[in-house]
C-alpha cells in the first residue's frame, strides 16, 4: 500500500481530507482514539480536535494523523498476520507464579 499526502487533491472530491485524532487523558497514559474530523492541513485539524474533543480538559495532549496515512489489518488477516502468536504461550502471565513477597495490585 501507498500511502499519500492529505493535500493530495483527489478529482471531483470536495471534501477536506479525514483525521483521525487522539487523545492523551492524562500525563504519561497513552493516547486513545477519540474520534475523526475534517480539516484543510494538520494545524486547522489540530485546532478542530482541540475545540470537539478536549473543550472541557479532558486530555493533556492531542495527536491528529491523516486517516490516508493509517494501514491497519483486515478481517481476513486474522489467522495469517495474528498465527504466529500463538506458538507463543509462554509469553502470556497465566504461566508464571508471583514469588512470595511480591505485592499484585
Amino acid at each position: 500500500m501507498t500511502a499519500t499526502r492529505s493535500d493530495d487533491a483527489v478529482p471531483g472530491d470536495s471534501q477536506w481530507p479525514l483525521w483521525e485524532v487522539f487523545i492523551q487523558p492524562e500525563p504519561g497514559a497513552p493516547h486513545e482514539h477519540c474520534g475523526s474530523l475534517h480539516a484543510v492541513d494538520a494545524e486547522q485539524a489540530l485546532l478542530n480536535a482541540r475545540d470537539v474533543y478536549a473543550r472541557r480538559n479532558e486530555g493533556v495532549n492531542l495527536w491528529v494523523v491523516p486517516s490516508q496515512w493509517i494501514t491497519g489489518s483486515t478481517p481476513e488477516d486474522v489467522g495469517p498476520f495474528f498465527d504466529p502468536a500463538n506458538d507463543k504461550a509462554y509469553r502470556h502471565p497465566q504461566f508464571y507464579k508471583t514469588p512470595r513477597g511480591v505485592k499484585v495490585f
